[in-house]
């Protein structure tokens, strides 16, 4: 299995629930669902992937990569 593929498809499947959301606020769910509940080596293969040119990515996963590069307001 293709760790990398399979995480593609999952944050994409985020991203196609909250598409239907205005923009912004997708952006946002997408990023706190993949902050929350996605254990730190699959965020981090994630943000690889995104830094790696991010091919196959929904354009709200991409926007909601930025976010997740930014630590959460209060962590240290």
């Amino acid at each position: 299995m293709d760790t990398t593929r399979e995480i593609i498809r999952m944050a994409n499947q985020i991203a196609g629930y909250f598409q239907s959301y205005p923009q912004d606020e997708a952006v946002t769910e997408t990023a706190g669902h993949i902050r929350t509940f996605w254990e730190p080596r699959m965020r981090q293969r994630l943000l690889d992937h995104s830094s790696a040119g991010g091919e196959g990515l929904h354009e709200i996963v991409t926007r909601a990569v930025e976010r997740l590069r930014v630590p959460p307001v209060g962590s240290a």
